[in-house]
């Protein structure tokens, strides 16, 4: 069979259970199958813009992505007989704990999605459930959910820049995080297809809280540099697409920031992989790792991307014909991590040195005679050029070895800009 037109690999599927009317459960999304409890309490009359598009799941799948057993709590906006969140909770604590695929029975996290629906009582009432160990609330200007002195549990706020938190939690502890959004006009800045989701501050909201439960619940735990590895080894190594595509969530994105090649949602990025990339890289393609770091969700690696341009590669050199000439660039990339799932990349390189060392960019390049000095531009009719700042290889011998070139070259090299003679 072509390679390119391989069986597509088989994504987790897991479907969730109606427990109940305003109850949701959903086991874990992530390959591993198995993974700590987590209660989302959420409003029922959320309204969303359909119109909108987004790669960000609903929290419900979202955190089976990231590979916890997840019950959904969605609160009445208008009080319904026989309704309670508290009840609705410990129904839920008691479905995960009956769940095979939840693996720590006895210590839950929680996470409310405004603060405001919960009354004075309510939360009161929540903090003395002793198997909810971790909560977190967005929004803290309602019902003493951040405020009350009688919580057990530690607790995450994500206060949007208007919020003014009560008195007890004017202050972080050990039992206590805030972390401010200026930008976000109220708690539903989380919430993909909302008016008022502002996907940057939800990212970094979700990374805090993602970090923040880990290290209360105990997990899940995954190996990122393993992920990570095995991702590449597919692109790169065995140079398959469906293995490549296994390893990303349902609806994952590549970006390519100096060209803007890549591909959003999954459909475009295997159609991106199979025409566009994995057999777009010329075979003695090399990658040279440099440094690694490694946090809660994602991966930064530099690395020297090593290769010939004795091909077209259209994601990184879009129509521009092989040149025949050897390539060492500098690279990093920003890998996020959901669940045991790559769910983005961002990549970043220095088009212009790419370009000069294959012999595209020009040691000097015309200057507006605008913006020369008065004194040199006398005369008129003048032409002036400048000397273009940039590195080709030698940036990558100088990130490979600090000593191996001079720094501040270029600062001391003479004149800038110069009279066209």
């Amino acid at each position: 069979m072509d390679p390119q037109e391989e069986e597509p690999a088989p994504l987790p599927s897991a479907p969730p259970k109606q427990l109940g009317p305003n109850l949701t459960l959903q086991p874990p999304l992530s390959r591993r199958g198995h993974g700590p409890g987590l209660l989302l309490l959420l409003p029922d009359n959320i309204v969303l813009d359909k119109s909108k598009e987004t790669l960000d799941p609903p929290p419900l799948q979202k955190w089976a992505e990231e590979g916890y057993a997840v019950v959904e709590v969605r609160i009445p906006s208008t009080s319904e007989s026989g309704f309670s969140i508290v009840s609705a909770i410990q129904h839920g604590q008691g479905a995960l704990r009956d769940l095979p695929e939840c693996d720590i029975k006895d210590r839950f996290g929680l996470i409310l999605y405004d603060a405001a629906l919960l009354s004075n009582e309510d939360a009161a009432s929540i903090s003395n459930i002793q198997e909810i160990i971790a909560i977190v609330l967005y929004g803290g200007s309602g019902g003493g959910a951040s405020s009350s002195h009688d919580h057990k549990a530690s607790r995450l706020l994500h206060l949007p820049g208007k919020s003014v938190p009560g008195p007890a939690a004017a202050s972080p502890s050990d039992n206590l995080v805030i972390h401010k959004y200026p930008d976000a006009k109220s708690a539903n800045f989380v919430i993909p297809q909302h008016a008022e989701f502002i996907p940057s501050a939800a990212a970094v909201a979700h990374t805090r809280t993602l970090s923040f439960l880990k290290s209360k619940v105990g997990g899940p735990i995954f190996d990122l540099e393993a992920i990570w590895d095995e991702h590449t080894y597919f692109e790169f190594g065995d140079r398959s697409v469906a293995k490549t595509m296994g390893t990303m969530v349902q609806e994952p994105y590549v970006n390519h920031i100096p060209t803007i090649t890549g591909g959003i949602g999954r459909d475009r990025l295997t159609a991106f992989y199979t025409h566009h990339f994995i057999f777009n890289n010329p075979p003695d393609t090399h990658l040279e790792l440099i440094s690694r770091t490694v946090g809660i969700d994602r991966i930064v690696d530099e690395f020297i991307f090593s290769f010939t341009h004795d091909k077209m590669i259209n994601w990184l050199l879009p129509t521009i014909p092989p040149t025949n000439k050897p390539v060492s660039l500098p690279m990093v990339s920003i890998v996020n991590v959901r669940g045991d799932r790559l769910y983005h990349e961002h990549i970043w390189w220095d088009q212009g040195g790419l370009l000069q060392q294959i012999g595209l960019l020009p040691e000097f390049l015309p200057f507006p005679s605008a913006h020369v000095d008065p004194a040199m531009a006398a005369g008129g009719g003048k032409r002036f050029e400048y000397r273009v700042p940039v590195a080709g290889r030698e940036a990558a011998e100088k990130l490979r070895d600090e000593g191996s070139v001079e720094s501040n070259g270029m600062i001391g090299r003479g004149e800038g800009v110069r009279e066209v003679r």
